[in-house]
């Protein structure tokens, strides 16, 4: 059928249309910024610029958790009247930054697990996926390391790829979580390093394809990219239209909002949608399981609101702690699954 979001009566999670009942999915994502525990690592450099400075301590660290644990529950809130069925996270030291998070006041209740590898990124920054138990059962993660070298040879040690293979409410999918190398020396000049991202990512849908062409698969992340740069345009293959996906195309909702002039993360004044959510045609033309908006949860509050930063995502800190929450936006999803 075709959705029209007019004609559909929300309640709670679930949305009624005619004689036919659907129930509602956030998929989440969202660059935490540095959320590192208070115990010095001496592997991680940001340990030792930050806690030797005496710039993060302990009291800081819950204050940036309790920031984090108020935002997480609310993204798409407003679509499903539920906290978020599945949250990708990027900028996480360790585990146990994520088990004091879903533990947190605000979150405990949701009983989120977590699925996280330790990567050999020499910031000590990871990726990791949040789960609600009930609604989606993992059954296979992997974490694919992005191998990359330096003009002297040596190994550039960056994030891993993370890939999950789960049921959502009883519907398989797939789930990669990314966080691609910076911009750091300027976007042209780091430019194949993404390129390399996206051809690893790639490489993992193209492996899950081969088994099943209809699997349905999000890959999301902070690219480090916006949606029309060569290693998401490009080596993805993506497409913002979604009734006109080419053979082996993938659907990119935030091409659109970019264009429009939307963004994660404001640089010198402009925005950039450095976090996407990208999904397969076997998502947007699912009779089961179906994608119905894409969007970024921006509100008031997640906004610097004075200085000369006003307007843009209220970060945690700059050489100080700032008391905000992160310098970029989360972003969501929204999935309905047709049920009985």
């Amino acid at each position: 059928m075709r959705f029209n979001l007019i004609i559909l009566i929300f309640l709670s999670q679930i949305i009624f249309s005619q004689d036919e009942r659907y129930i509602l999915s956030t998929i989440a994502f969202y660059n935490v910024e540095n959320l590192f525990d208070a115990t010095d690592d001496p592997k991680n450099s940001w340990d030792q610029n930050w806690l030797n400075d005496g710039v993060w301590n302990e009291e800081i660290y819950r204050q940036k958790l309790n920031n984090i644990s108020k935002v997480i529950p609310e993204i798409g809130q407003d679509y499903t009247q539920n906290h978020p069925t599945i949250i990708g996270l990027c900028e996480v030291e360790n585990r146990k930054v994520l088990i004091d998070l879903v533990q947190s006041e605000p979150m405990k209740k949701y009983n989120y697990g977590i699925i996280h590898f330790d990567s050999p990124d020499e910031r000590g920054i990871d990726v990791a996926l949040l789960f609600d138990r009930l609604r989606f059962k993992p059954k296979k993660a992997k974490s694919y390391p992005l191998k990359l070298k330096r003009n002297d040879g040596q190994r550039d040690f960056t994030r891993d790829q993370l890939l999950v293979e789960g049921f959502l409410d009883q519907e398989k999918i797939y789930l990669i979580v990314n966080h691609w190398p910076s911009r750091s020396g300027g976007q042209i000049k780091s430019e194949p390093s993404r390129i390399k991202a996206g051809q690893l990512n790639k490489r993992i849908i193209d492996s899950i394809q081969i088994l099943d062409k209809q699997a349905k698969i999000i890959t999301m992340g902070d690219f480090n990219d916006d949606p029309r740069d060569f290693s998401i345009k490009n080596t993805l293959n993506t497409s913002g239209k979604k009734n006109k996906l080419l053979e082996n195309q993938l659907f990119n909702p935030f091409e659109i909002l970019h264009r429009k002039g939307y963004g994660t993360l404001k640089y010198r004044g402009n925005w950039n949608m450095l976090d996407q959510l990208i999904i397969t045609e076997s998502l947007v033309n699912n009779k089961s399981l179906k994608y119905i908006k894409a969007g970024i949860y921006n509100k008031k509050y997640l906004i610097t609101p004075d200085g000369n930063y006003k307007g843009y995502p209220y970060k945690s800190f700059y050489k100080v702690w700032l008391g905000g929450y992160s310098d970029h936006f989360p972003i969501f999803l929204i999935l309905a699954k047709k049920v009985n």
